[in-house]
């Protein structure tokens, strides 16, 4: 294989790196939207199964009277169904694949920048090359 060959496959590997990683920070943000849908949005709570009238519920986040926190025994609903640490196990599930994502993204990047950087060196090596032996004809003819 040529080096131009292999530079372009490595570049093309790079590449899936790259979009492996914005596909993983992309799975980071939906959970950290899911996240933020469960503790900034109204819900309801049936008290018994097929419920015609609903209990409503405040946000986790912005309660007022503690109803997502008051608990059943007040005769309250709204806390076993949306509860704090189903948030927080979103939220913590974000974080490892956030890592990966950046890692990857980063990675591959790197990479394609290195790659390019490497080719056009090679391409002013090839120039200067070029350039030298005219010097060097031109000083031993004078």
């Amino acid at each position: 294989m040529r080096s131009h060959e292999y530079d372009l496959d490595f570049r093309d590997r790079a590449g899936r790196l790259r979009v492996w990683g914005i596909g993983l920070l992309v799975v980071a943000t939906l959970q950290w939207a899911w996240c933020v849908l469960l503790l900034v949005t109204p819900y309801t709570v049936d008290e018994k199964p097929d419920d015609p009238y609903p209990a409503e519920c405040e946000p986790r986040l912005f309660t007022d009277r503690s109803t997502a926190n008051g608990g059943v025994y007040r005769g309250d609903w709204c806390q076993n169904e949306r509860d704090w640490p189903e948030a927080l196990a979103v939220l913590g599930l974000s974080v490892p694949v956030s890592v990966a994502g950046v890692a990857l993204f980063i990675s591959g990047s790197v990479s394609i920048r290195m790659s390019a950087h490497a080719e056009a060196m090679r391409e002013l090596d090839k120039y200067a090359d070029a350039r030298v032996p005219l010097r060097v004809n031109q000083a031993w003819a004078g």
